[in-house]
């Protein structure tokens, strides 16, 4: 009897001390912090202006809501909303969105804010999408993409060493 009640007790202690170990019922996800969204957004306008290429560029969070819009000198104003779009379409989608052309005339194509053309990329830290970055007001997209690019490239290597 002894030896049941023991195991009894045991077995509750080690149920018990598993259920604490499990996560409560929130989820914690890793954001880029304003500096940050900030240095890609400048890594980007400055990667275009060495090409004497005029930006708007957009730095959003994971789900897509702006952290930073910066329009160099003489770029065209719509560069700001273009570039916000694209940086929301890759968030959103965490895709590029040069890889989201086939897909431009569907219904979720033609859905509201959504830009599915070369110019905006997912920012991925560990496999984890923390946001994404929008650029616009080169010609041809691939110039967009690029400049995005950049701006990532210019944190990548701090982010992935502060996991």
């Amino acid at each position: 009897m002894k030896f049941l009640l023991s195991t009894v007790v045991l077995s509750f202690f080690l149920f018990s001390s598993a259920q604490a170990q499990e996560e409560p019922g929130m989820v914690s996800t890793k954001r880029l912090t304003m500096p940050t969204a900030l240095t890609i957004a400048q890594a980007a306008i400055a990667e275009c202006t060495k090409m004497g290429i005029q930006i708007g560029v957009t730095v959003v969070d994971r789900e897509g809501i702006i952290q930073v819009t910066l329009r160099d000198t003489i770029a065209a104003q719509i560069t700001v909303p273009i570039s916000h779009r694209k940086a929301y379409t890759a968030a959103n989608f965490n895709s590029a969105t040069s890889a989201l052309g086939d897909r431009a005339n569907s219904p979720v194509g033609r859905a509201p804010m959504i830009l599915m053309t070369a110019g905006g990329l997912p920012i991925e830290v560990g496999g984890a999408l923390v946001g994404a970055v929008g650029v616009s007001g080169a010609p041809g997209g691939e110039t967009d993409e690029q400049c995005a690019q950049a701006g990532i490239d210019s944190v990548l290597d701090d982010l992935e060493m502060a996991l």
